[in-house]
């Protein structure tokens, strides 16, 4: 399997174990947070007008996304495939996914990782500490939180209806929830 998204709330470890998965698959990991921070950083024209928005814990725009994730997915190493992170988060963005990959790059699976809501806090505050992210706020993780229960939970309905959607428990050590996701993939394939 080398087309997968990784779903879940903020902090509850997609882009870790995204990136796992991709050495493991040699694909590459393409993470829309990682993305925007580097826009953002280099103050390019769509870092500027997203900054205020990452800021607040609001999302960018669907064409803003969708644009840079089709850019990105369309560069040479993404072509064998690649480990969405942080994508898409709404219901029109799974409908571009969908467009941009067509009938001969669909996806393989989805991996939702799950947790408590005071775990997620506690794990993103944990790490604004140790990063220095000063957009990792109380507030924002809660914004954050409740932007992606009312935007992006619908989307594991929509995958479940396809058959590709795989639950997968967030909590525990790195080297267990990375277990329980090749579990999954791996049952999933054999299925």
């Amino acid at each position: 399997m080398s087309r997968i998204v990784m779903m879940g709330p903020p902090g509850v470890g997609k882009g870790t174990q995204a990136a796992l998965l991709a050495v493991a698959s040699g694909v590459p990991a393409v993470s829309t947070g990682d993305l925007f921070r580097e826009h953002v950083r280099s103050q390019t024209p769509l870092g500027l007008d997203v900054s205020a928005l990452l800021a607040a814990g609001e999302y960018v725009p669907d064409e803003v996304t969708n644009a840079m994730v089709a850019e990105r997915l369309a560069a040479p190493d993404a072509r064998a495939g690649f480990i969405l992170d942080g994508y898409p988060r709404t219901l029109p963005q799974l409908a571009e996914l969908d467009r941009m990959l067509g009938d001969t790059a669909a996806l393989d699976a989805v991996v939702l990782l799950h947790a408590d809501v005071d775990e997620i806090v506690s794990r993103i505050l944990l790490r604004a500490e140790q990063q220095g992210r000063a957009d990792d706020t109380p507030e924002v993780v809660r914004r954050r939180i409740a932007v992606y229960r009312a935007e992006t939970e619908p989307l594991a309905d929509a995958y479940a209806e396809q058959g590709l959607l795989l639950r997968v428990d967030g909590v525990g050590t790195l080297d267990e929830v990375t277990a329980r996701i090749h579990a999954a993939l791996d049952e999933a394939a054999a299925a």
